[in-house]
């Protein structure tokens, strides 16, 4: 045994444990704000957030997890590809813009029960955020 060895045995823990990784996937419809909350969540600038066109990916590290959240753009023609990317996926988080259109909502309410009803998905946990409370048209949690 050399002396680094010892060392390093001694002073230095050696690298931490791996983190487990989940794989999650993020959707909802245009403008409900899956991209500034994955901006929030990676403590990146809320500045030049653009609306996601096909998809992307963040990890998203916590303390003792890292999130891997595919994030899928919601725009009406690229909603109906949402289930080629469920494969795989071990939670859902579904968000939603609480000020918007009551057909807006009504969309939005669609494509969530659509995606609790999906053989991939039915399964997983759902996180349901109601974001947008911050605006004076936001409706409650019971109204949404």
């Amino acid at each position: 045994v050399s002396s680094w060895q010892c060392f390093r045995a001694l002073c230095c823990k050696g690298p931490p444990p791996p983190r487990p990784e989940y794989d999650l996937v993020c959707i909802g419809l245009t403008g409900s704000g899956k991209t500034s909350l994955l901006s929030q969540l990676c403590s990146e600038s809320p500045e030049n957030i653009v609306s996601t066109t096909g998809f992307s990916i963040k990890a998203v590290p916590f303390q003792n997890a890292i999130l891997n959240v595919k994030e899928l753009g919601g725009a009406d023609n690229i909603r109906k590809y949402w289930s080629r990317y469920y494969q795989g996926s071990q939670g859902v988080i579904f968000v939603l813009d609480s000020a918007s259109s009551e057909d807006d909502l009504e969309t939005a309410r669609n494509e969530l029960h659509s995606a609790l009803q999906h053989p991939q998905l039915c399964t997983l946990p759902f996180l349901i955020l109601a974001n947008h409370q911050d605006k004076p048209a936001a409706r409650s949690i019971q109204e949404v």
